[in-house]
């Protein structure tokens, strides 16, 4: 049986991703799957996507608002994009997405398996199984207006889907993955995301098999006046609580403030990744450093990324951290370092590609990076939150920075 990974609160945001960041989350979200694909495989490029902590922090080290419910749609946006041209070669595939493009989710999954082999009518028809169960066995007060499915040449599958509540502001997104699947009608999520709203009418509970059995009898055996009935009477009766089997899980709780304040991140963690990258950086980057201006902080937001690549799930509770590397299309923590985030790009590539010729060496020096960056924790030192984000926002000139409101300006005392 699928696992659950944990809940979180997602804040409606409004607005648009750019087409100058949009181009770039294409790029990064691409390889860094394709980072992911070499070192661990395909499996496990979809278990991250089905881990709802993992995903918030991936589309926040992309430059997406790190606590919003529009990281969901330009995540799955952007590795529709980047993973499309790459799907021959990694044999990942990505269908789906918001609105109108959810409803052609089905199609596409059929034209994808006549090309590659799999049975795409069946999985056509689990895509819309998965958006029954989160529509109408899930009643939680939030309507779904994003589907994503992510599938492998050999039919394994995660899906990504997301619905909203107008009155709460609220999103809730929904994490599917098909290893260990076993049913579509008991607990079939990994997770789901999402501040709890009152009352949940959740037929996919264990605990509700024997509401759907009586359900069931009760549609094919009584008429509806029988049911009124029935249905009056068990108002009037008092349901003795029913005491869970399963363990608490991880909540995640995203803010309602856009600004990134110090108890949104794991200060150890963001003082190990500096310490790595100074302490790493010269040895393993040489070439890079010889960029004026931005190659150290360069390596700072590589760091954040190889943590992306090879991090375990404890390391992404605090999605906030990873907007430190590419900062935030509306300012914040920061405006995006444009320069920083090309040369995190073509570093990233050149690294795939050579690993895709044998040579491994500069794939494997992001690896001690993030190794690095753990090892340093404990007893690293540095800046706390506030103070970095003035550090780089006072730089972000220097670093091309740039944001919806335009590009930023030099320092008034320069």
């Amino acid at each position: 049986m699928a696992k659950r990974a944990g809940s979180a609160d997602l804040p409606l945001h409004s607005g648009h991703v750019p087409k100058w960041l949009a181009d770039r989350m294409t790029r990064l979200g691409g390889v860094v799957s394709e980072a992911i694909v070499h070192h661990y495989g395909r499996d496990e490029l979809l278990r991250r996507l089905a881990h709802p902590f993992w995903f918030q922090s991936f589309g926040a080290v992309m430059g997406m608002d790190w606590h919003s419910s529009g990281i969901t749609t330009s995540v799955i946006g952007a590795l529709k994009r980047g993973l499309t041209p790459l799907s021959q070669e990694l044999g990942i595939h990505v269908c789906g997405g918001r609105g109108k493009h959810s409803r052609q989710t089905p199609h596409e999954l059929v034209a994808i398996g006549e090309r590659v082999g799999f049975d795409g009518a069946a999985l056509a028809q689990a895509s819309r199984l998965v958006a029954k169960v989160d529509s109408a066995a899930i009643q939680d007060g939030f309507d779904l207006y994003l589907h994503g499915f992510i599938v492998t040449d050999d039919g394994k599958w995660a899906v990504v889907q997301q619905g909203m509540n107008d009155a709460s502001r609220l999103a809730r997104r929904y994490h599917w993955l098909s290893e260990d699947l076993k049913s579509f009608v008991d607990e079939p999520h990994t997770a789901i995301d999402g501040k709890a709203q009152g009352i949940i009418v959740n037929l996919t509970d264990r605990r509700a098999a024997a509401s759907r059995k009586a359900q069931i009898d009760l549609l094919g055996s009584l008429g509806p006046d029988t049911i009124a009935r029935k249905f009056l009477a068990l108002e009037e009766r008092e349901a003795a609580p029913v005491a869970s089997s399963q363990p608490l899980l991880p909540h995640l709780v995203m803010p309602e403030h856009h600004d990134v304040r110090a108890k949104d991140v794991v200060l150890r963690r963001l003082h190990g990744t500096l310490a790595a990258a100074a302490d790493r950086g010269p040895e393993d980057f040489s070439d890079l450093l010889m960029t004026p201006g931005v190659g150290p902080r360069t390596v700072e937001a590589l760091a954040m990324v190889a943590e992306v690549v090879h991090g375990t799930p404890c390391r992404f509770s605090d999605p906030a951290r990873f907007s430190l590397a590419h900062g935030g299309k509306d300012r914040h923590p920061y405006p995006v370092p444009v320069r920083v985030y090309d040369e995190t790009i073509r570093v990233l590539k050149s690294a795939v590609q050579k690993a895709k010729l044998g040579q491994q060496e500069e794939l494997f020096a992001l690896k001690r990076l993030d190794d690095q960056a753990r090892a340093l924790e404990r007893h690293a030192t540095g800046p706390d939150v506030e103070e970095h984000i003035r550090q780089e926002t006072a730089k972000s000139h220097a670093y091309g920075g740039r944001s919806i409101f335009g590009e930023e300006p030099p320092p008034e005392n320069i």
